[in-house]
Formats: C-alpha cells, sequence, structure tokens
C-alpha cells in the first residue's frame, strides 16, 4: 500500500494491530511507526489509535499540492 494513499490502517487495520501485538511479545519498549499510505492527518490519528508511535511518510508529502498544510493536518493528529 506504499505510495498509494490507501492507508493500511483504514484499509486493513488487522494488519497493523496484529503487528503491534508480535513486536510488542519480543520488545515492549520498541518504537513502532507506520508507513504504508499515509496521506491524511486522520491516516496518522487511526495509526496512532491502533497502537503505534507514529507514522512514516514520504510520497504523500512529496506528491502534495500543498506539502505544509499536510504536514500541519499530520501534526494536528497527534493531538487528537
Amino acid at each position: 500500500m506504499i505510495g498509494t494513499g490507501v492507508a493500511v490502517s483504514k484499509a486493513q487495520p488487522e494488519v497493523v494491530t496484529d503487528t503491534v501485538k508480535l513486536v510488542r511479545k519480543v520488545n515492549d519498549e520498541a518504537v513502532i511507526l507506520c508507513g504504508a499510505g499515509i496521506s491524511r492527518g486522520e491516516d496518522v490519528s487511526v495509526a496512532l489509535k491502533l497502537g503505534t508511535h507514529g507514522v512514516l511518510v514520504a510520497s504523500g508529502i512529496v506528491k502534495a499540492k500543498d506539502p505544509y498544510s499536510v504536514l500541519r493536518a499530520f501534526a494536528d493528529a497527534t493531538k487528537q
């Protein structure tokens, strides 16, 4: 889903939650990031609610018409 604009956290949330559970079995201190299809603030919010500590982004910013606005939306989503 990387580069598609379809966030794994919305399309297949069980992939995120199952991965978080598996990682926690091995290492309770690991920082878990989600980076597939993150292109809106809502995607950031959902990823955090599913147990990740943050997100990775590339095309969601690079392809945006207004990258600054997208970054602001991502930052604002972390406060929810």
